[in-house]
């Protein structure tokens, strides 16, 4: 398996440091009072974490669940040719006109040919779908050969895994949903069973490899995104992985041939 650290071609990067991960989680922290903050730092440490693995200049970047444009910014900054798809028509118009080159689409049907795009890259969107594991194959399927395929999500035994409901969400999520509604007078966005579904990492992980065992992928790391990397260890260790990687990202290239 590659270095989290080593793209191909060899040249070691940064490691992620524990600066970055108080920044992120200072940033987290403001997700509902100013999202223009929060996402605009997700979306830059996301091409900083993509250009661990390959370079961005002239690749085809396809964003999974790309919300209002913050990260179609940041992308088109570091010099990707940018699409993305986003189910949401609310999330898709947040900052006005939707972002260029993005389409309203699933992730579970992706409007994408086979082999397609450079890299397909989703954050936080494969805890809102019911069938995670076909977004996954929707990804690798529309990735040419050789291109990167880059997973990122909130399991949902993490802290944050009921998302506005948390940390209640330990107590079952239809309950805190219920919570939320009495306290609010609303249902929460993220609704277990309807918007927000049990993303464990323990599956996907054997998703993945799978997929490499069937000769469709390589899997190049899998790691806990928000974490100092001396402390990426714990997502090696079952049911640890579930409660305190926070957020999960497998990574993996897609098969030549």
């Amino acid at each position: 398996m590659l270095s989290q650290h080593t793209p191909p071609g060899g040249q070691v990067r940064d490691r992620p440091t524990l600066r970055r991960s108080v920044g992120l989680f200072r940033a987290f922290r403001v997700e509902q009072t100013d999202p223009g903050r929060f996402y605009g730092a997700l979306a830059d440490d996301s091409v900083a974490m993509l250009s661990r693995w390959t370079e961005l200049t002239d690749r085809t970047v396809l964003d999974v669940g790309g919300g209002p444009g913050y990260f179609a910014d940041a992308f088109a900054a570091a010099g990707a040719r940018y699409a993305g798809v986003e189910p949401d028509a609310g999330e898709l118009t947040a900052r006005g006109a939707a972002a260029g080159n993005t389409v309203r689409g699933s992730g579970l049907s992706l409007p994408f040919a086979d082999g397609s795009v450079d890299v397909a890259f989703s954050s936080n969107v494969l805890e809102h779908v019911p069938d995670p594991r076909r977004m996954a194959g929707e990804m690798v399927r529309v990735t040419q050969p050789g291109g990167l395929v880059v997973i990122s999500w909130t399991p949902w035994l993490s802290p944050w895994g009921g998302h506005e409901t948390s940390p209640w969400h330990y107590l079952g999520g239809h309950r805190a949903a219920d919570r939320y509604e009495r306290r609010h007078g609303r249902r929460p966005k993220n609704d277990l069973g309807r918007t927000l579904f049990r993303c464990p990492v323990g599956p996907m992980v054997r998703w993945a490899r799978a997929a490499e065992a069937a000769g469709l992928v390589a899997v190049v790391d899998v790691l806990p995104r928000y974490h100092p990397w001396w402390a990426q260890w714990v997502v090696d260790v079952p049911g640890l992985r579930e409660v305190v990687s926070w957020n999960a990202v497998v990574v993996l290239r897609r098969a030549e041939r």
